[in-house]
């Protein structure tokens, strides 16, 4: 235990930065709780600083001046740029990998270098830069058929819409092009060409110390915009824990062929990893197999997972920061109830969106028993209200003793909310 109250700054602006904030609010020794930028929620119960994450000196100052015990990094995109190591650098507790530990997630040619290295049980797949865009489509002739199912992922982070699943060998040759057309910039420079597995898709959360991986539970997102798994690709509509699937044997499995094996090989290039992983995992007939890591909590799952956890999270994430194997022998404590969270967006999302519109009834929701809502793009009007400020907006999370009574808490909780441009998916949980 750490004697004095910790001030503490949480990196990002989302719905899984709220949930962030929102667990370590409710934790024993926490001083100052900062968030840059933050939003509107966020507001209720930490101190938004308009401090750029970018200009990391402006960053490494902040944490000079007031006195920060811990800096907590939710999105990729910084990690990615290395900013853990500017401040690991200037002594400075960080929850979040290097940026050569981060590849794991920003080259998806980097994972697949390490599943090959490992056997790490994972899709076959190649992948092909921007002066091979003919060859990765001979690849695709030559070893898909016509009507099969072909995954095609930009390399780099596209913020969670980098992966398409193409339902002929036609539809992939178009979404190749698009991709090496720079339909996401640098992230498509590369591309990968990827079996499309059939099975039940699930994720697993870790921390990890730079040696041992901590299970922080399991959680299932959708990922389509639709009801019925329908329509465009988002950054995650919904989501629900734990998977009821993801039996302790599997579990089991999945630290042993996976995780460990992952975070070994970082170990062997000089690069452990440190901070949240995410393995999202297919469970085939075949066996549980990688999909993707990221390297920090997902989004819309963390605000699923953190409402079941009742460890201390501030005391743990200190923890993971004390050295490897710092987390050997920590167990933590659980709610063993269901959690749904309802993701309402802008309609339009994840196109163009209008931006601006007044939410009411949102303190309504929050007062009703075992809810919890998440704000992810919003603002405040100069009168205090709040305003959709993005494409994704509410994470509306609700516990119950089933999947069913969770679900519908949730959806009783959404209908309190009063958002004539807002839309949800309507079978979050089933």
């Amino acid at each position: 235990m750490y004697a004095s109250a910790m001030n503490v700054l949480v990196i990002g602006s989302g719905g899984r930065e709220h949930a962030l904030c929102w667990a370590l609010s409710r934790s024993d020794g926490m001083g100052d709780l900062f968030c840059a930028p933050g939003n509107a929620g966020m507001e209720e119960i930490a101190r938004c600083v308009q401090v750029d994450w970018k200009d990391t000196a402006v960053v490494v100052d902040f944490c000079y001046d007031r006195n920060i015990a811990l800096v907590v990094i939710g999105p990729e995109a910084p990690l990615a740029a290395g900013l853990s190591d500017t401040l690991r650098d200037a002594g400075f507790r960080v929850v979040g990998p290097s940026r050569e530990a981060a590849k794991l997630e920003s080259s998806k040619a980097f994972t697949r270098e390490v599943c090959e290295e490992m056997e790490i049980p994972s899709p076959r797949s190649m992948n092909f830069t921007g002066s091979e865009q003919a060859k990765a489509k001979s690849y695709v002739e030559a070893n898909f058929q016509e009507d099969e199912k072909i995954v095609v992922k930009a390399d780099g982070l596209a913020a969670g819409k980098g992966v398409v699943i193409a339902s002929s060998r036609g539809e992939a040759y178009e979404v190749i092009d698009e991709m090496f057309d720079g339909k996401f910039g640098e992230a498509s420079a590369c591309v990968l060409i990827e079996e499309c597995l059939e099975g039940e898709e699930a994720s697993l959360f870790y921390l990890c110390d730079g040696e041992v991986a901590l299970a922080l539970g399991s959680g299932r997102d959708y990922k389509r915009i639709g009801d019925g798994n329908v329509g465009a690709n988002t950054g995650g509509m919904g989501a629900y824990s734990p998977v009821e699937e993801l039996t302790g044997e599997i579990c089991a499995q999945v630290e042993e062929k996976i995780v460990n094996p992952a975070l070994h090989s970082m170990v062997l290039r000089g690069t452990p990893f440190a901070g949240f992983l995410y393995a999202g995992v297919m469970l085939t007939s075949s066996g549980v197999k990688l999909l993707e890591f990221n390297v920090r909590l997902g989004d819309p799952e963390t605000q699923v997972v953190l409402p079941r956890l009742q460890s201390n999270f501030l005391q743990l994430l200190l923890t993971s920061c004390s050295g490897a194997g710092a987390l050997r022998d920590v167990s933590l404590e659980w709610d063993s109830r269901s959690c749904v969270t309802v993701v309402m967006a802008s309609r339009g999302y994840p196109g163009k969106y209008k931006t601006g519109e007044r939410i009411e009834g949102i303190r309504s929701a929050n007062s009703m028993r075992d809810i919890q809502v998440f704000h992810a793009g919003t603002d405040r009007d100069s009168d205090g209200g709040i305003l959709a400020s993005g494409g994704r907006v509410l994470a509306v999370s609700g516990l119950g003793e089933s999947l069913v009574s969770a679900r519908s808490r949730a959806y009783e909780a959404v209908r309190h909310i009063e958002w004539s441009g807002g839309i949800y998916r309507r079978d979050i949980g089933i």
